[in-house]
């Protein structure tokens, strides 16, 4: 028997296979990258997602039904200000009359540690005319060991 050292059978070949295996193994358990945020926000993100996300997948206008149905994304007393408000055809969640068609989270804020933080949410409009984002911040509060939306404004440090 004949002993390739080099070649596609041969001993070298099958090394080079093997330790390419080994190192990308090692890069995919070993070589994650950190979650630099903090952990109230990473937190607090599932559930401004979740909503957001909810939003935009059902009637957008906001009506006592539609409200009632994003209480449980909701501070009570966030429900409370919104059903106290005027009849109004502007979105309480977007600060529009015109609905954008995506939305993205971004950056957070710890307000206060282990019990508020702010996100904004950046808002897309996209159509054959015009292409548009503008921001909005959501406030998020823990109740009752939930994080909750207290506060959507379109200012940043409201």
């Amino acid at each position: 028997m004949k002993l390739m050292v080099n070649g596609p059978g041969s001993v070298f070949s099958s090394f080079v296979r093997l330790f390419c295996l080994l190192l990308f193994a090692f890069c995919l358990i070993g070589c994650s990258v950190p979650n630099l945020e903090d952990p109230d926000c990473t937190k607090a993100r599932d559930v401004v997602r979740e909503f957001y996300s909810f939003h935009f997948g059902n009637d957008m206008h906001p009506t006592a039904e539609n409200i009632a149905l994003r209480e449980k994304f909701l501070t009570p007393a966030f429900v409370a200000r919104l059903k106290g408000l005027p009849t109004t055809t502007i979105d309480p969640f977007t600060h529009t009359e015109e609905f954008p068609k995506a939305f993205r989270v971004g950056e957070c804020k710890v307000v206060e540690p282990g019990q508020a933080v702010r996100f904004g949410v950046l808002l897309f409009w996209k159509d054959d005319v015009k292409s548009q984002q503008r921001p909005v911040f959501a406030s998020v509060r823990k109740e009752n060991g939930n994080w909750l939306v207290d506060d959507v404004t379109t200012l940043e440090n409201d």
